[in-house]
């Protein structure tokens, strides 16, 4: 039996003392853990929003759009209600589609066709996830103080984003 705490250590927001670099290695480790348990995409991205909820200081926003019949439908997160469908090419998750690469964006008023789910957002950052070399969603997450996302937030996602794409059982989405 695999304790708690084990499974699942403190966020690593909590660790003050760490590097950018440390704190995604445990963000890391520990969503290896949460898709080992269930690597179905709607348990797994369930969980792996609230982490990284919880992981990230001034965030207000963070999860999934997964695709679903040409376009990107509201999948698991944490934060406000969200805009359900989002058209490919528009707004920063549509365009980290079209474009198929990650968008980091400082000040999200200045990214032309913004679509403002959250007024209170000012800057964001989506990944996109691709799965046997399709795309199969994003990794979304907004927050309310701009320029929030640093070159070392990016590749610390990206790694973590291939890991979902590997791991995670993207079987029943419509695509």
């Amino acid at each position: 039996m695999v304790k708690v705490e084990r499974s699942y250590p403190a966020p690593a927001s909590l660790a003050v003392e760490e590097t950018v670099i440390e704190q995604y290695e445990l963000l890391y480790k520990q969503a290896e853990e949460i898709i080992g348990t269930e690597p179905h995409y709607v348990a797994a991205l369930s969980n792996l929003s609230a982490l990284i909820y919880q992981s990230f200081e001034r965030v207000n926003w963070a999860g999934f759009y997964l695709m679903d019949r040409g376009s990107l439908l509201v999948g698991p997160f944490q934060g406000k209600p969200a805009c359900i469908r989002i058209e490919i090419g528009k707004g920063v998750c549509g365009t980290a589609v079209h474009l198929q690469k990650v968008q980091r964006v400082d000040d999200v008023h200045d990214f032309p066709g913004h679509i403002a789910c959250d007024s209170e957002s000012r800057s964001e950052i989506v990944v996109p996830i691709w799965h046997k070399g399709n795309i199969v969603g994003v990794l979304d997450i907004d927050s309310p103080v701009a320029g929030r996302f640093s070159k070392e937030d990016e590749e610390g996602l990206c790694s973590l984003v291939r890991l979902i794409g590997e791991k995670v059982d993207f079987d029943g989405i419509r695509e």
